[in-house]
């Protein structure tokens, strides 16, 4: 299983970014899929998802209306658009594998992060 996350960068505020995340080794659209981010000495920070066929996305409040979350099932990737950025979304961006259990919702694989910087 492989996910490698791309798009990050430096970006001032109210700019945008688009972070795709590449997998490989498993059947993607056999998955539900997730974008988390993370600050250095913070918890993680659950942002998007979207269901295996991208039907049904869900966003985190603070970034309703700015971040759109697609998916891409012959290319086997995944996609944050990100509008209107400000300073406080700067953090790591990892895109995960979701699944569902007994009611609560897991992320198993990760991809190594990219890095915002909205400055």
């Amino acid at each position: 299983v492989q996910l490698v996350e791309s798009g990050g960068g430096l970006v001032q505020p109210g700019g945008s970014l688009r972070l795709s995340c590449a997998t490989s080794g498993f059947t993607f659209d056999d998955y539900a899929m997730g974008w988390i981010r993370q600050n250095p000495g913070k918890a993680p920070e659950w942002v998007s998802d979207i269901s295996w066929d991208g039907y049904i996305t869900n966003y985190a409040d603070s970034v309703k209306g700015r971040f759109t979350v697609s998916r891409d099932n012959a290319e086997n990737t995944l996609y944050l658009q990100m509008n209107s950025l400000k300073t406080e979304d700067t953090a790591v961006y990892y895109c995960a594998t979701e699944s569902t259990y007994g009611g609560s919702v897991y992320y198993n694989d990760w991809g190594q992060g990219t890095q915002v910087t909205v400055s």
